[in-house]
């Protein structure tokens, strides 16, 4: 039988993780049309409207009903501005593991908004959920992402040779390129102690 997550929302200090709505379709457009985020997420380029349309309307809940995962907006929680996106997916439920992704857009970089929503969606996981392990899989190159896993205490496991299809600009346009993953983990021992205190991430509380 097939599990599911729960339709739930998740709170911290600063943040609001909530189910994408058509009303994130012209802030999710702009975040995902950024060339950092198609180069690494293999999405389409350019990221039209229609894609953020059908993603937020459509994609994001047949995720969670399907017992895939789950996908969550990430909003400000005063301005109620849309700061990113964090996915659930290959969600093993008898092994109690799935992997996260996770985008920030262009502006709100730099604030501590990853680490912060990774941190809240690892420790429901662990606690609401009773996960036993969240994996990431960073491409080589891509140093803030590999930053942001450090940070929150993810362990390095390894690295899965020519395992990622990049998307990069070059003088003739774009070109696909393969490059490695870096597999990191997070279990539920990892989060205690200094990981729990990582800076600009507020205690999470869900609903």
């Amino acid at each position: 039988m097939t599990s599911t997550f729960p339709d739930i929302s998740l709170s911290t200090d600063r943040l609001v993780l909530r189910p994408f709505e058509e009303a994130d379709v012209p802030a999710l457009t702009d975040m995902m049309d950024d060339e950092l985020v198609t180069a690494w997420a293999g999405l389409p380029h350019p990221y039209t409207a229609a894609d953020a349309r059908d993603w937020a309307t459509r994609g994001a809940a047949a995720l969670r009903s399907a017992g895939e995962g789950i996908a969550f907006a990430v909003t400000e929680f005063l301005t109620h501005r849309l700061v990113g996106a964090v996915q659930l997916v290959r969600t093993d439920w008898r092994v109690r593991s799935t992997e996260l992704r996770l985008v920030t857009a262009t502006w709100a970089r730099g604030e501590g908004y990853a680490c912060e929503s990774l941190l809240a969606v690892a420790q429901w996981l662990f606690t609401d959920q009773k996960f036993e392990r969240l994996e990431l899989r960073t491409p080589a190159e891509d140093s803030a992402a590999q930053q942001v896993a450090q940070r929150v205490g993810c362990i390095s496991e390894g690295v899965l040779r020519g395992a990622c299809i990049s998307r990069m600009r070059t003088e003739d346009g774009w070109t696909d390129a393969r490059t490695d993953l870096i597999v990191w983990s997070l279990l539920p021992e990892d989060l205690e102690g200094d990981a729990l205190d990582a800076e600009d991430a507020g205690a999470p509380h869900w609903h």
